[in-house]
This record gives C-alpha cells, structure tokens and sequence, in this order.
C-alpha cells in the first residue's frame, strides 16, 4: 500500500506543472512570442486578466496561455487571484424584467455561466450588452 501510495503522489507532481495554476495580471502586460522583450508581441494582456501560467524561469519570464494561444510574459506583472469566500448570491433584474444572477466567483464553471469578468467572477448575463461592466469587463465567453 505504501509503495501504491508513493507512486500516486510521485505521478500526481509530475502531472502538476502541466496544468498549470492562475494567475492575475497587475497591469497591461505585452504577450510576447519569447521569452526576451526583443521578441514580437503578440498583444497586450489588459491589467486584471486571468492567465494560466504553464511554467515560470529563473530569469523572470512565465509561459503562459492566454485566449487559446501560448507565449510569455514578465512575471514581475503576475499576482495570485483573489480568493473570496463566504460570498452570498445576489440578483438583479435585467433590461427585459429577468431576475439574472450577479457576477458571482466560483472555484469552478458554475452551470448556466455565460461570461467570466476580468476580476474572475462568473456572469450569468443573459445578453451581450453590459456584461461584466462592473467587473472589469469580459475576459472570456463561455456560450
């Protein structure tokens, strides 16, 4: 049984660094194609964003995937997301007279999500217009 457990948590590190972990960018950071900022840029990463950080070097650079594609930016430009707990789910009443669910954070894709914000919450908006508004606009759509 020992030997078992040994092997699941030696596969498990290994395992871990291709997930990844998210990250927040601190500011508007160039998305770059190398690690070096005389690489190309491939956009700039509005402050706020949510990265997921494949690996990070030494040398102050993390490898990162941002909107479905890979490249680089400065650490010096990540922070850990915010974590909050205990939050109560809160309503409002959309432009047609729907009760639609706040922007709301969740550990994972809750059902009936239609957006995550820039500040990681999940929206539930049931139109374009206006989604995430107040929370630093959309950093990805789910639907």
């Amino acid at each position: 049984m020992k030997k078992f457990f040994s092997i699941l948590v030696a596969c498990f590190i290994m395992a871990a660094p291709l997930f990844g972990e998210n990250k927040v960018t601190s500011a508007s950071v160039n998305f770059r194609t190398e690690a070096t900022t005389k690489s190309d840029v491939i956009t700039v990463i509005p402050k706020g964003t949510i990265v997921n950080v494949i690996s990070s070097s030494n040398d102050g650079w993390s490898f990162v995937t941002y909107s479905d594609k890979k490249g680089y930016i400065s650490s010096k430009y990540l922070k850990a997301p915010v974590t909050i707990t205990n939050t109560s789910v809160k309503y409002y009443i959309n432009s047609k007279g729907e009760k639609v669910q706040s922007p709301t954070y969740y550990p994972t894709v809750p059902a009936g999500a239609t957006a995550i914000c820039r500040d990681g919450t999940y929206s539930f908006s049931k139109s374009r217009k206006g989604t995430c508004s107040h929370h630093g606009g959309v950093a990805k759509w789910l639907k």
